[in-house]
């Protein structure tokens, strides 16, 4: 028999597994867009350069889907991007309609550069756990992420 881990007349949002993830979501963003702001880059932005660079989308769309941003948001994201010389938009040698997303040298130099920033800030926020709590944290975040991607029909997009 599965654990119930909320009662019905205790439960409150800010108990909740689905409020403290997006409260920490919010909080990582935020500390991500500290570390870019002098760079004059997003969090988001650099996100969306290290989705292309990991090969997790190869158009907009799946961008979309990865990151799971909206269309239009996106969409003045990599306006700005291509602005600045970090992706350009290529139409597919496969089919003429689908227009690709590639990085270019100077996206890539950009993600190099700013990696270890980043990198530095995880790590001080994360200073505190130990290696083992690290490692259960992320295990029991993944087991989470696969019960909500797989789990009954109907509990799909529960946010609490």
């Amino acid at each position: 028999m599965a654990v119930k881990h909320y009662d019905p007349k205790t439960f409150t949002s800010r108990g909740s597994i689905g409020y403290l993830l997006k409260m920490t979501h919010t909080l990582m963003h935020d500390r991500g867009d500290e570390v870019f702001a002098p760079h004059d880059l997003s969090f988001v932005q650099w996100i969306t350069m290290l989705k292309l660079r990991e090969g997790h989308a190869l158009t907009a769309s799946d961008l979309c889907r990865a990151m799971r941003h909206d269309n239009g948001a996106l969409t003045r994201i990599l306006d700005q991007l291509e602005d600045r010389g970090f992706v350009v938009r290529k139409r597919s040698q496969q089919d003429r309609r689908v227009v690709e997303l590639e990085l270019t040298a100077d996206g890539e130099r950009k993600l190099d550069a700013l990696l270890p920033e980043l990198v530095s800030q995880l790590n001080a926020v994360l200073g505190d756990f130990s290696k083992a709590e690290f490692a259960e944290l992320t295990r029991l975040l993944n087991k989470l992420m696969t019960n909500l991607q797989t789990g009954p029909a109907g509990s799909q997009g529960v946010s609490s």
